[in-house]
């Protein structure tokens, strides 16, 4: 894997501002925008699932760095199985495991990772202890990603809201953002925990529960707004969003398994048809290889969003992602069948 995607355009600046961020792309002397070279990256999630699946990571990563043209790593989250045990030790191995790739990886949290460590065969733990604990191992300093060769990374940590949300990351390469927002799985973490309270109900929610919903969805939606503001006022040509969870684009309006994601949903709905240029949804969560353009049917029907789905247990393939940036959609994905490791 070639090195440092953190090669920014000359005149490239990242500061923070009162939405959190602000973000400048300095022009030639000639007021042109600077040019960008076409790369690569590749997108994993919801891997490994059990400890046989280690090697499978681990030889997926390895034919990942054997592509010279992949910069780096995505990881959609989930990097355990919903019935593995939410201990400090796996979650060190598996960040470990991930820590090993050439370059740079880049992981957003998963719901098997934290909520829902409450089920009995995860443990029970308290879902938000566990989040704490993730934040700690795997987000220790959030100014970097993962990998050997890691990326410099802002992080909502530096915000001026929301500082907590160490995971919520931000990077600019070849004039393409990269934004990670902490959406998984489980309703988005509204399923109930009856693992630790049985009397948890989806109509009358624990109160830290649902504390801790409504505040990380303000923190999510704070983040992709100032994202989306500096890159429409910047020379950002497409913004990549980074999340777990599959947000259920396929169920209407109102329906319960939609309900955590609508605010998200009307979020990137309303914010790619402001910024006018590709933008691609990537995420895991549905374990099978998807591609489509999930709200281009909609009333204003959003045709420059793109969204991609990952492979996922027991497939644990890649999706390897081309992009180029004198391509009028700037993203290619290929067809999903970069060999899935065996099961």
């Amino acid at each position: 894997m070639k090195a440092m995607s953190d090669r920014l355009p000359s005149g490239l600046r990242l500061a923070l501002g009162a939405l959190g961020f602000s973000l400048t792309v300095g022009c030639t002397s000639t007021g042109a925008q600077p040019s960008s070279a076409a790369f690569s990256f590749a997108l994993i999630g919801d891997t490994p699932y059990g400890s046989a699946a280690e090697h499978r990571l681990t030889t997926m990563l390895r034919e990942i760095d054997d592509d010279p043209s992949v910069r780096f790593v995505l990881h959609a989250g989930d990097l355990k199985g919903g019935g593995e045990p939410c201990t400090d030790e796996l979650l060190r191995r598996r960040l470990e495991l991930m820590q090993e790739v050439s370059g740079a990886l880049v992981y957003t949290p998963g719901d098997n990772d934290w909520t829902d460590c409450h089920r009995a065969a995860a443990g029970r733990f308290h879902p938000l202890e566990r989040l704490a604990a993730l934040r700690r191992l795997a987000f220790a300093d959030p100014t970097r990603s993962m990998g050997k060769r890691p990326l410099p990374l802002r992080s909502q940590a530096e915000a001026e809201s929301h500082g907590e949300f160490v995971e919520n990351a931000l990077f600019v390469h070849e004039r393409v953002m990269f934004l990670t927002i902490h959406v998984v799985g489980s309703r988005n973490a509204l399923a109930p925990w009856h693992g630790i309270d049985p009397s948890d109900d989806a109509e009358v929610a624990r109160r830290d529960r649902s504390a801790a919903f409504e505040a990380r969805q303000a923190a999510n939606l704070s983040w992709l707004e100032a994202a989306f503001g500096s890159a429409q006022r910047s020379g950002v040509i497409a913004v990549v969003v980074l999340m777990h969870a599959n947000p259920r684009f396929d169920l209407p309006p109102g329906h319960p398994h939609r309900a955590g994601f609508e605010a998200v949903i009307q979020a990137l709905r309303r914010l790619s048809l402001r910024f006018g240029r590709p933008v691609l949804l990537a995420h895991g969560d549905g374990h099978l290889f998807l591609v489509d353009r999930p709200l281009a049917s909609g009333s204003p029907p959003v045709r420059n969003l793109l969204r991609v789905q990952s492979w996922g247990e027991p497939l644990s393939g890649w999706s390897r992602i081309d992009v180029d940036p004198a391509q009028a959609g700037v993203f290619e994905i290929g067809t999903g069948a970069r060999s899935p490791v065996g099961h």
